[in-house]
């Protein structure tokens, strides 16, 4: 079944409990929770104890998304914090490699992924390590961005790669998720949907991710 993760980037944080059990009552499968630093990324957002503060609240998996510099020097207190999923960037991660390993180590299924620019074909060489490949369908940094395009070729070629070389991990789209967008991602492959903004704006967060569950059944 394809995954349903609400990205509390657009939550009001405010009110973030009732939020996010708001979409939990709605069926939301993981909380996608983005981590930026403002060196890696243009935008400061949480860290570690709002990670902590979330799973306290909620028992569906956390799927830490850390858009920083330095990631391996974070990735136990993340993970101590209650991450379930760590996915790291190839352009922050120069051992790339020992990096992913250190996640499953840890005890974290390991995420990686790479910004829209970035050439797929980096990622050949750790596919078999990871659970879970994100692709960015926009830049990285601020939600509510416009969907681009040239993210379905490189979902489609993923899912090739995946079933040519018999690998196990999921494709999770990130960036410009709606209405129009989420049917197409998932007929190129998609099995995980970070959906934050067409969420997190409508009054009605159970009903809004109802709505994309229903989409997802037609």
């Amino acid at each position: 079944m394809i995954k349903i993760a609400p990205s509390i980037l657009n939550a009001d944080f405010g009110r973030l409990a009732e939020q996010i059990h708001g979409v939990e009552k709605g069926g939301a499968d993981w909380i996608h929770l983005d981590v930026m630093d403002g060196h890696f990324v243009p935008n400061i957002t949480i860290g570690p104890m709002v990670v902590e503060a979330v799973r306290r609240i909620t028992r569906l998996p956390l799927d830490v998304h850390l858009m920083i510099s330095d990631a391996d020097r974070y990735l136990p207190d993340f993970k101590a914090a209650g991450a379930d999923l760590l996915t790291v960037h190839v352009e922050a991660s120069p051992h790339l490699w020992r990096t992913l390993e250190t996640i499953r180590e840890l005890g974290a299924r390991v995420g990686v992924t790479l910004n829209p620019a970035t050439p797929l074909t980096v990622l050949l060489p750790v596919l078999h390590l990871v659970d879970l490949v994100l692709i960015m369908s926009v830049e990285p940094g601020f939600g509510g961005q416009k969907f681009i395009p040239m993210a379905r070729e490189r979902i489609r070629q993923l899912a090739a790669w995946r079933q040519a070389r018999g690998d196990a991990y999921l494709i999770e789209v990130d960036g410009g998720m709606d209405t129009t967008t989420v049917p197409q991602v998932v007929a190129d492959g998609a099995d995980v949907l970070v959906i934050g903004k067409a969420i997190f704006s409508q009054p009605d967060l159970t009903a809004a991710v109802k709505k994309y569950r229903q989409l997802l059944q037609v």
